[in-house]
């Protein structure tokens, strides 16, 4: 292999990571219905990753799952949120798309209402 062909090689390879910047699609959560909610989540892959800065005030029966445009998708639910703060990880259900989702959600399941959401760029 020519140098040409070589630095050609290592370009396409470091030119085309599977999430860019090392993350996948991040946003930045802000609570609703009276709850508090900070930091940043994000979709990579099948996985719902709230990361070190997240933040929940705390209500029952809180889970993570993902949205579209405003509306919560109860088939994605993708477990019980037990850390209230710091990074957590969650993997969505078996043929879920997370391409399909722009949001992700901590939902109240008791209540059927939502604390927080994160609009996902």
């Amino acid at each position: 292999m020519d140098r040409r062909t070589f630095l050609a090689a290592a370009a396409a390879i470091t030119a085309t990571p599977v999430f860019a910047g090392g993350h996948g699609r991040l946003g930045t959560f802000t609570g609703v219905n009276n709850h508090v909610v900070t930091g940043t989540a994000e979709i990579a892959g099948n996985q719902i990753n709230l990361l070190d800065d997240f933040t929940f005030d705390g209500a029952p029966d809180p889970k993570v799952a993902l949205g579209k445009d405003g509306t919560y998708d109860p088939a994605t639910l993708s477990g019980l949120l037990e850390n209230y703060n710091g990074a957590s990880s969650f993997t969505v259900p078996d043929g879920i798309d997370t391409d399909d989702y722009n949001e992700v959600w901590i939902w109240c399941e008791r209540f059927n209402v939502g604390l927080g959401v994160a609009p996902i760029g």
